[in-house]
């Protein structure tokens, strides 16, 4: 065996002398980890989802610049919150609220997953059963 030649690319190759595409494909030398595959694609080289180019990079004192004039348009917004009779006070237990809400409705959609199981049904007829709205 060539020590360039790992054995995994050998699994599964019959000795068989009929002409197929992976047959045809070892016997250019076309072996690659992934031999047998049809598709191309495969072994196309890997290409990052993160590329940037040279021209797309900003310099730090742009980006400092932008997170500042973004600093001031928030601290505007919050101020304008503020004029209008909101506090952080409030905002913070309607979150509380939302957090509980949401994890009440969790267990009830858990609940309605298993009364429909065991009944043999959709948890969408449980809905006009219980009288309850598909947007709920």
């Amino acid at each position: 065996m060539n020590t360039e030649q790992s054995p995994e690319i050998h699994c599964g190759v019959n000795n068989s002398s009929g002409s197929t595409p992976e047959r045809n494909d070892l016997k250019k030398g076309a072996l690659k980890r992934t031999p047998f595959s049809k598709f191309k694609k495969v072994h196309s080289s890997f290409k990052s989802p993160l590329q940037v180019t040279e021209c797309a990079k900003v310099s730090t004192a742009e980006e400092v610049a932008e997170l500042e004039r973004r600093k001031k348009e928030l601290d505007a917004e919050i101020a304008q919150l503020e004029a209008e009779g909101c506090r952080v006070e409030e905002l913070e237990h309607h979150i509380d609220m939302l957090h509980e809400y949401n994890d009440i409705k969790d267990i009830g959609q858990s609940l309605l997953g298993r009364i429909a199981a065991l009944r043999g049904t959709t948890t969408r007829d449980l809905y006009s059963h219980f009288g309850l709205e598909l947007d709920d």
